[in-house]
């Protein structure tokens, strides 16, 4: 969503402090924002997420899915606000927001404390914003830090004077069968 409640909040010197009591995970380094990405992994139990030797798109996908309803499932109250927080904290801090290299950003953490409101916000605008940030003002910057197909899947909706290509793959993601 690029329309909904800005994403935008007070930023600490620290995030320990939430990060704990939100995530339940230890944060190395009292002064930092960033959770490494392997500990989340490991914390929801998708550290051996890959897909699997001639597993296709839609077999990986039912599988993981599977899995995390399995799990989810044996959980109750508290303990699934928590897991759902780290997978929220994984995507957005990833894919979203992203950051270069194995560290996530937890900035925006406290916005994921009431978690009936994280859909009101406007991570769209958000992530467009993150990666024109990115783009940096050096000529050496060749790169953005954000996870740069949301961006072209945000493209192929809103300008589709680019064009449309053809699907090549059959069980390729949906969205990418459009193409």
């Amino acid at each position: 969503r690029v329309d909904g409640q800005a994403v935008t909040g007070t930023t600490y010197t620290s995030y320990q402090e939430p990060v704990e009591r939100l995530l339940g995970l230890e944060v190395r380094g009292e002064r930092s924002s960033l959770v490494q990405w392997t500990v989340l992994q490991v914390s929801l139990g998708v550290v051996s997420a890959r897909c699997q030797t001639g597993e296709g798109q839609a077999e990986h996908m039912e599988r993981m899915t599977d899995g995390s309803r399995a799990a989810m499932a044996e959980e109750e109250g508290e303990a699934v606000d928590r897991y759902l927080r780290r997978f929220l904290t994984l995507v957005i801090g990833k894919m979203i927001l992203g950051t270069r290299g194995d560290p996530v950003g937890c900035r925006f953490l406290p916005l994921l404390e009431d978690l009936s409101s994280v859909g009101n916000y406007a991570w769209g605008a958000a992530l467009l914003a993150h990666l024109f940030d990115s783009l940096g003002t050096s000529s050496r910057e060749i790169g953005v830090a954000g996870f740069f197909p949301l961006l072209q899947v945000w493209a192929y909706y809103h300008l589709p004077s680019l064009g449309r290509g053809v699907a090549r793959r059959r069980g390729a993601v949906p969205l990418l069968q459009c193409w």
